[in-house]
C-alpha cells in the first residue's frame, strides 16, 4: 500500500521530539513541531515587557528547544537550511493544524496520563485516515488508544525512533491490539525507503526488542564485573571495536547516554517482566544505587563512570572510578593476551572463535558474557518477536553492534555456544537444541545472493524479506568475483555492471587497490557495461597508505614515490576517461585518497552520512592523487564573465587549505566536492550499492561515450599566485598558522595558479598533474612533514608543527 507522507506534525519539542523533527526536514518533509504553552514570563520577558499572551513567549518552549537541537553536536541535521523546512508552534494557539498532517506523532514525556490527554485533544483536529504514532522506549501501546475512535485506533501504533534519531537507524514499530495491517506496512516500508532506517516490527512487549536485549547485556555486564573484579577500563576495552561495538563500548555509552536513562529503563523491565527467568538481573547493582544518589549520571553532571578534570599543570584528564572504593583514579590501561591474539584478523566476525578460547581474564569475560547473552536472546522467542533475524537486526540498528547475537552465536558455532551456555550454568530454549537435532547446523545460510534464517514454526530456513532492494557484497563475493587481490575484489552484480570493493584495512588505497582499480576497468571495457566502486565496510576510505609513503620518504626512494604518486594520479585519470561509466559510492570517513577517487568518477551515489574532504594538510601534503588538478579545474568551469575570479579560486583553495570535511552528503556541495545536478545522495545506506549500479547501468544504455582529456583549464598565474602569498604572509604573521603550515600553503598556490605564469592562460589536466606531484614530492623531502605523517600514524591524529 502506498500513501504519500508530505507533511509531519511532532507533537513534543524535547531532545528527542526535535530529533525526529529534524530528521524528517532531512529527507525533504514539511514538519509543524508543537509543545506546550510556559505557565510563566523568564527575567528576560520581564524586562521587556512582554505577557503570557505574546506569540513570542506562547511559542517559547518550542523554539528554544529546536534552537537548541540545532546547536548541538553531532547535528542532527543535514544541512543548515534544511532547518527552514520546520514551522513551529503551541498546542493551544496551533493544535488545529495538525488536521493538514498525513502523519502526528506524539512525543511527549513518558507518562500514559499525559499521553492519554495529548491524544484527546489531537482526536478533535486530527483528520480521519491520518497516521497517528506514539514515539515510546516502554509504555504499553494498548493502553495509550483506550477510549479513542474506531479510525483513530485502526491509523495507531507505537514508533520507537532511537536518539539520536538522525544517526541511530533502528525503527520499531509497535502495532497496537486494533492497528490495521495497512498502517505497519506503510510505516514499515517508509521507515526504510526514505528515513534510511532498519524497520523492526516489534510485540507490544516491556521495552520492545532493542532495549530489552539492549538493557539485559549492559545489566549482565554491570553484575559481571564486580564478580570478576574487573576495572571499567578493561570492560570497555573487551566489549568495544575488538567486538564491532561503538568505541564508548559499555560504561563510556551509559555515561553518554545518562546512568538515569538505564536506570529508568532497566527498573521498568524488574517491574514488567517478573517471569523473565532472567528477573533478578534487572535488579540494580549497589555501586550503581550508589552513583544514582551521587548523582554521579554521566556527562549531564560531568561524572559517571569516567569524570573529566584539570590536573595540576592545567591539563584536563580522565579519572576512571574504582567501582571497589567508589572514588576516583587515573585511568588504567587495560592489556589482555587473547587481544593480542585478534591484531592480525582485520574482520571482526572472525575474531569471535579467537576470543572465547582465549586462556586468560579477556576469554573467561567473552565465555561468561556471550553464553548469558546467546541464552537470553533464545528465550525471547517468540515473547518479543517470532523472527530471530529481528533481534539482530535490532542491536546493530540501535545499539550500533556490528553483528546481532545470533550473528555471534554463528561464528563461534551453534554447538559450541550451546556449551559455553552449559558451562555457565544457563539452559538455551528448547528449540536451538531442536534445530541442532534436525540437522541444522546455523541460524543462517546464504543462498544465491540471499540471506535465509532459521524459521522456528516452519523448521526451515526462510528468505529473510526485504532483500530485494539491497545487494549484499558479503552475499555475493565468493560466488560472483571476477577478479581479487589482497587489497580488492571485483565482483559481477548483473546486468553488465561491476563492482569494485576495497579489502584492505581501513579501505586504504596502496599498491593493491590501485593495482586492482586499473585491472577492474579493464575487465569492465572489455566485457562489462560499467562499474561502481563501492563497499559496506565502516567507512569508504580513510585515504591513501600514508604508511607506504613515509616509508618511501623516509628512505629517500624518491623515484620510486614519484612513480606511486603518478600511478595514483593516473587511475584516478582512467576512471574519468575510461569508456565505461564509472560510479563511486562513498559512505562515512571519505578522506583524502578516497575522496580524490569520487572527485574522479562519472557520478557520486553518496551515503547521506558521508563525511568527505581533502584531508592532506593534515599531514603536511597537498592533494597529490589528482584532488589539487580537479579542484583547480571545477573552479575553472565556475569562471563567468565578469566574475571576480580570484573569489571563487579561493574558495577552493580554503577547501584544501582549511582540511574542511563535509558533516553530511549535502554539506559536500556546498565544498564543491559533490556537484548539483550530477551527484545524488542516498538516505538508506543499504540500498546504496544497487542505486549505484542502477545509475551505471542507465548511463550505459544512454550511450555513454568516452570524454577527451582537457586542455582548456583556466589558470590565472602571478595574479592569484601574489593573493594566495600575501594571504599566507599574514596568516604566519598573526599567528594563525605555523612556517609550515605557510610552506605547504604556498605550494598549493603554486599548483592552483597554474604556476607563476605572467598572466591567466589555460593548461592541460596534465600541466597541472606535474605540478601536484612535484609540490607533494617536494613536501616529503620535508623533516616536518614526516614528523607529521608519523604522528598521524602512531596517535590517528594531525599534528601542528
Amino acid at each position: 500500500m502506498n500513501k504519500h507522507i508530505r507533511k509531519v506534525a511532532v507533537i513534543g519539542s524535547g531532545i528527542m521530539g526535535s530529533g525526529i523533527a529534524c530528521h524528517f526536514a532531512n529527507i525533504g518533509v514539511e514538519v509543524l513541531l508543537l509543545d506546550i504553552v510556559p505557565r510563566e514570563l523568564t527575567d528576560k520577558e520581564k524586562a521587556k515587557g512582554l505577557s503570557l499572551e505574546d506569540k513570542v513567549v506562547r511559542n517559547r518552549l518550542v523554539n528554544d528547544a529546536l534552537a537548541k537541537a540545532l546547536k548541538s553536536k553531532p547535528s542532527p541535521i543535514y544541512h543548515k537550511k534544511f532547518a527552514s523546512r520546520i514551522k513551529t508552534g503551541n498546542l493551544e494557539d496551533d493544535i488545529a493544524k495538525v488536521s493538514q498532517a498525513d502523519w502526528i506523532i506524539e512525543v511527549v514525556v513518558e507518562r500514559l496520563d499525559i499521553k492519554q490527554q495529548v491524544f484527546e485533544k489531537l482526536e478533535q483536529h486530527r483528520t480521519p485516515g491520518t497516521l497517528i504514532t506514539s514515539n515510546t522506549s516502554g509504555i504499553p501501546i494498548k493502553f495509550m488508544s483506550e477510549g479513542r475512535s474506531e479510525d483513530f485506533q485502526k491509523n495507531f501504533c507505537g514508533t520507537h525512533f532511537f536518539n539520536p534519531a538522525r544517526y541511530l537507524k533502528l525503527f520499531e514499530i509497535i502495532p497496537g491490539p486494533k492497528t490495521d495491517a495497512s498502517v505497519l506496512e506503510i510505516l514499515n516500508g517508509y521507515g526504510e525507503r526514505f528515513l534510511g532506517k532498519t524497520s523492526v516490527v516489534a510485540k507490544d512487549t516491556p521495552a520492545f526488542i532493542g532495549n530489552r536485549i539492549g538493557i539485559f547485556s549492559i545489566q549482565s555486564l554491570f553484575h559481571m564485573v564486580k564478580e570478576m573484579g574487573m576495572t571499567v577500563e578493561e570492560v570497555d576495552k573487551l566489549s568495544g571495536p575488538v567486538i564491532g561495538r561503538p568505541k564508548s563500548a559499555t560504561f563510556r555509552t551509559v555515561d553518554v547516554v545518562g546512568l538515569d536513562t538505564l536506570v529508568h529503563v532497566a527498573n521498568g523491565l524488574y517491574e514488567h517482566c517478573a517471569h523473565d527467568e532472567r528477573h533478578e538481573l534487572f535488579k540494580l547493582p549497589d555501586f550503581i544505587a550508589t552513583m544514582v544518589d551521587n548523582k554521579w549520571l554521566g556527562s549531564k553532571t560531568g561524572q559517571g563512570f569516567y569524570k573529566k578534570i584539570k590536573n595540576e599543570k592545567g591539563k584536563s584528564e580522565i579519572l576512571s572510578l574504582d567501582l571497589s572504593t567508589m572514588e576516583y583514579r587515573a585511568k588504567q590501561k587495560a592489556k589482555f593476551a587473547t587481544l593480542e591474539l585478534t591484531k592480525t584478523v582485520d574482520k571482526v566476525i572472525d575474531r569471535f572463535p579467537i576470543l572465547v578460547g582465549g586462556k586468560d581474564k579477556a576469554g573467561e569475560f567473552y565465555r561468561k558474557s556471550f553464553a548469558q547473552l546467546f541464552a537470553y536472546v533464545s528465550h525471547r522467542i517468540p515473547e518479543i518477536t517470532n523472527e530471530l533475524y529481528k533481534i539482530d537486526d535490532a542491536m546493530k540498528a540501535g545499539f550500533g553492534w556490528e553483528h546481532g547475537p545470533f550473528q555471534i552465536w554463528d561464528a563461534i558455532g551453534v554447538q559450541k555456544g550451546m556449551d559455553l551456555i552449559a558451562a555457565e550454568g544457563q539452559q538455551a530454549a528448547s528449540w536451538v537444541q531442536e534445530m541442532l537435532d534436525a540437522g541444522h547446523t546455523s541460524f543462517y545460510t546464504v543462498k544465491e545472493g540471499a540471506t535465509y534464517f532459521y524459521d522456528i514454526p516452519a523448521k526451515q530456513a526462510t528468505k529473510v524479506p526485504g532483500q530485494d532492494a539491497f545487494i549484499i557484497l558479503d552475499n555475493i563475493r565468493k560466488s560472483k568475483a571476477v577478479y581479487k587481490n589482497p587489497g580488492l575484489v571485483v565482483e559481477d552484480l548483473g546486468d553488465g555492471i561491476l563492482n569494485a570493493e576495497f579489502q584492505s584495512k581501513m579501505n586504504t588505497l596502496g599498491g593493491d587497490v590501485i593495482a586492482g582499480l586499473n585491472k577492474a576497468i579493464d575487465i569492465a571495457e572489455k566485457d562489462f557495461q560499467g562499474l561502481v566502486i563501492g563497499n559496506q565496510g565502516a567507512n569508504f576510505s580513510v585515504g591513501a597508505n600514508i604508511g607506504m609513503i613515509f616509508m618511501m620518504a623516509v628512505e629517500q626512494e624518491y623515484d620510486e614515490l614519484n612513480m606511486a604518486i603518478k600511478m595514483f594520479q593516473e587511475t584516478m585519470m582512467r576512471m574519468r576517461y575510461s569508456d565505461i561509466p564509472v560510479i563511486s559510492a562513498p559512505h562515512g570517513m571519505t578522506f583524502g585518497g578516497g575522496c580524490e577517487l569520487s572527485l574522479h568518477a562519472d557520478k557520486v551515489v553518496a551515503a547521506a552520512e558521508s563525511y568527505i574532504g581533502l584531508v592532506e594538510f593534515g599531514i603536511g601534503v597537498i592533494p597529490g592523487g589528482a584532488g589539487t588538478k580537479e579542484m583547480t579545474l571545477r573552479a575553472s568551469d565556475r569562471y563567468r564573465k565578469n566574475d571576480v575570479e580570484l573569489n571563487i579560486l579561493q574558495e577552493y583553495f580554503l577547501t584544501i587549505g582549511m582540511a574542511k570535511v563535509s558533516t553530511s552528503a549535502y554539506e559536500a556541495f556546498d565544498l564543491g566536492i559533490l556537484e548539483k545536478g550530477k551527484d545524488v545522495v542516498v538516505v538508506n545506506r543499504d540500498r546504496q550499492i544497487a542505486t549505484a549500479k542502477a545509475h551505471a547501468k542507465l548511463m550505459a544504455e544512454a550511450g555513454y561515450t568516452q570524454k577527451a582529456r582537457r586542455t582548456d583549464v583556466r589558470v590565472l598565474g602571478k595574479q592569484a599566485l601574489g593573493m594566495f602569498l600575501v594571504g599566507t604572509d599574514s596568516m604566519e604573521a598573526g599567528g594563525y598558522i605555523s612556517e609550515h603550515d605557510k610552506k605547504i600553503a604556498n605550494k598549493l598556490a603554486y599548483v592552483m595558479a597554474g604556476g607563476d605564469l605572467s598572466e591567466p592562460s589555460l593548461v592541460s589536466e596534465d600541466y597541472l598533474l606535474d605540478l601536484e606531484r612535484e609540490a607533494f614530492l617536494s613536501l616529503c623531502t620535508e623533516r616536518k612533514t614526516l614528523e607529521r605523517i608519523q604522528y598521524m600514524l602512531k596517535n590517528g591524529k594531525p599534528l601542528r608543527n
